[in-house]
């Protein structure tokens, strides 16, 4: 009878022995297919979208500060053209300087306003005023008058400054290496140009008096 009751028992730890391997196989396999599963999958939440405020329009960086400093320069001499134009506008007593300073305040106006808005499309911070040079030069010219006025005005504002922007827009237009900033130099030297002959023979005709 005693022996009879033992064989089952043996059985059944035999079994146990052989099974209990196996399940533990089984059960490690199916944890470890469910971390190679968790780890493949994207966290929850996980964008690839772009930087907030990265502007398409803004220039490389390596590129920025030598184009960003060229538009300052632009925008800078066109303050000058304009606040010495309004100033000549009223002061000048040939009605040929008078007309030639206010041609100088509507297209330097103009192109200021281009100069601004590629400024914008680009992230760069541009003067609201003529630089340290330009406010000396107009403090001695509002200390004039008559013919000698008009003599210093189209000299330093309509001949000397549009010589010195005019070369700023060559080298710009040559040298930048944004194509929006090449295209306005590009787009506004032939007017330079044409303000600068145009002053030419204004000095011309003021010198003789």
């Amino acid at each position: 009878m005693t022996q009879t009751l033992q064989r089952p028992t043996r059985i059944a730890t035999l079994c146990g022995a052989v099974l209990l391997p196996v399940l533990m196989t089984l059960a490690s396999g199916a944890q470890a297919q469910a971390g190679g599963a968790a780890t493949t999958a994207a966290p929850m939440g996980a964008t690839t979208a772009a930087p907030m405020g990265a502007t398409s329009g803004a220039m490389p960086g390596k590129n920025m500060r030598a184009d960003a400093g060229m538009l300052r320069d632009i925008a800078h001499a066109n303050l000058a053209e304009i606040a010495t134009g309004k100033l000549a506008a009223e002061k000048a007593t040939n009605p040929k300087v008078k007309e030639f300073a206010q041609q100088m305040v509507d297209d330097h106006t103009k192109a200021l306003d281009e100069v601004n808005q590629l400024a914008q499309t680009k992230d760069v911070k541009l003067p609201t005023e003529p630089d340290l040079k330009h406010k000396a030069s107009m403090a001695k010219l509002k200390l004039m008058s008559g013919n000698t006025f008009d003599k210093s005005y189209v000299k330093n504002a309509g001949v000397g400054d549009h010589v010195a922007t005019e070369k700023l827009l060559m080298k710009t237009q040559s040298t930048a290496r944004d194509a929006d900033v090449k295209a306005l130099a590009g787009k506004m030297l032939p007017v330079v140009q044409g303000h600068l002959k145009h002053a030419r023979e204004l000095d011309g005709m003021v010198a003789a008096k």
